[in-house]
């Protein structure tokens, strides 16, 4: 009986990894290749890659929108979560490849496909996100990661792949980085950014202005919220994409949204990335405003003594694990309350408060003023409050004397 043949999906890019691993798949395994691109918000021609993707040798090209699905099922929970990496690192990257997986895994279910590939190396993240999504949606697939196969060993080897397999070769000395795209962030690595000592160059930023070049006009935003979802732009009630793309615009071009992170990458290794994120730095400074307002401190220190773990999951591509799902739906179960409207003001790379506005604020302004609060607050109660939690504190002491 003849063997049968691989049939492969393959997540494409465009780039010049993907496209030399399209050609090395069909090469080495002699398999029909389906290249697949989600588009999550990268703003590239598309088209373009599709047609790269046909002219590389792809059995078939498969690009879909999943803008809107991105933003509201994996950015919107991500911002619900206070998700921080590390304290710096808002997961741009890291919430994407999840989604990316998932529609992998359902085009191979319905192309009957026995394989999957990726373009992720054996030093990066992005290997562990993919293929943890992949196991956890079927553990039977079969997963190639030609980065841990081929004898490749550099970007020089790989050019040198691409450029005999007439394969064109975007990398150029005027980009000295590799870079990824999405939208809620880009992320630039690799390269001269290698050498700690090498600041960013100006040029290299796409979304954001230098803070010196920003508007001397500071700019004013209001973001409305139901549910600890961002529903509304300046007044006006916009899709969950279209609000992280618009605020993109609006904090980026006010100098908002940039960072230069050393981080601990899932190998262990440490790893620099300098990082544009505009919307996302808006939304996850107005979204903790609201929940100052909304929440009781018990549940903002549940929230927050989860926060770490939460986003080291999300970083470690455990968004599919059973723990995941369960702290998601613990942060999910608090943000009930959380509706009303942020006022911001947006100047050269800061970000102010105008107000906060909620109807289920849990601040009085009668029972905290420092005036005449007219019998809302008995400030001889807090006596008995005082006594009961100094009993520690004179135990201990005269524990110590004795």
């Amino acid at each position: 009986m003849a063997a049968v043949k691989n049939k492969i999906v393959l997540a494409y890019s465009g780039g010049l990894d993907t496209s030399v691993i399209l050609k090395w798949l069909i090469n080495v395994y002699k398999a029909d290749v389906i290249a697949y691109c989600c588009d999550v918000g990268q703003k590239e021609d598309l088209d373009a890659v599709k047609e790269k993707a046909l002219k590389t040798g792809a059995a078939e090209a498969i690009v879909e929108d999943m803008r809107e699905e991105f933003a509201k099922n994996y950015i919107f929970p991500a911002l619900r979560g206070n998700a921080l990496y590390e304290g710096s690192y808002l997961l741009g990257t890291a919430i994407a490849r999840p989604l990316i997986a998932k529609r992998q895994m359902e085009i191979a279910a319905l192309t009957g496909s026995n394989c999957v590939a990726h373009g992720a190396t054996g030093k990066g993240n992005d290997q562990v996100r993919f293929e943890l999504a992949y196991s956890a949606i079927d553990p039977d697939i079969k997963i190639i990661a030609p980065w841990r196969e081929w004898r490749i060993a550099s970007r020089t080897e790989l050019v040198k792949y691409a450029e005999d397999n007439g394969i064109p070769v975007p990398v150029t000395k005027e980009k000295p980085y590799s870079s990824d795209k999405n939208l809620f962030h880009i992320s630039y690595e690799g390269g001269i950014l290698e050498v700690l000592d090498n600041a960013p160059d100006e040029s290299m930023f796409e979304i954001t202005a230098s803070p010196q070049n920003a508007p001397d006009i500071p700019e004013s935003v209001e973001i409305g919220y139901e549910k600890g979802n961002p529903v509304s732009l300046n007044g006006k009630k916009l899709s969950p994409f279209k609000i992280v793309d618009k605020l993109n615009m609006l904090a980026g071009r006010n100098g908002i949204g940039r960072a230069d992170i050393v981080e601990t990458r899932i190998t262990g290794m440490k790893s620099r990335g300098v990082y544009e994120t505009p919307a996302g730095t808006v939304l996850s400074s107005a979204h903790r405003l609201l929940e100052s307002i909304t929440l009781t401190g018990e549940e903002i220190e549940l929230k927050n003594s989860l926060a770490p773990q939460y986003s080291k999951l999300i970083y470690e591509g455990g968004m599919f694990s059973p723990e995941f799902k369960a702290i998601q739906a613990l942060i999910d179960g608090t943000q009930e309350s959380v509706n009303g409207k942020i006022g911001l003001e947006l100047y050269k790379g800061n970000i102010k408060v105008l107000y906060r506005k909620s109807a289920g604020s849990l601040y009085s302004k009668n029972i905290v003023t420092f005036e005449d609060d007219k019998g809302a607050y008995s400030q001889s109660d807090a006596t008995g409050f005082i006594k009961l939690k100094s009993v520690r504190y004179k135990l201990m002491e005269k524990a110590r004397k004795a």
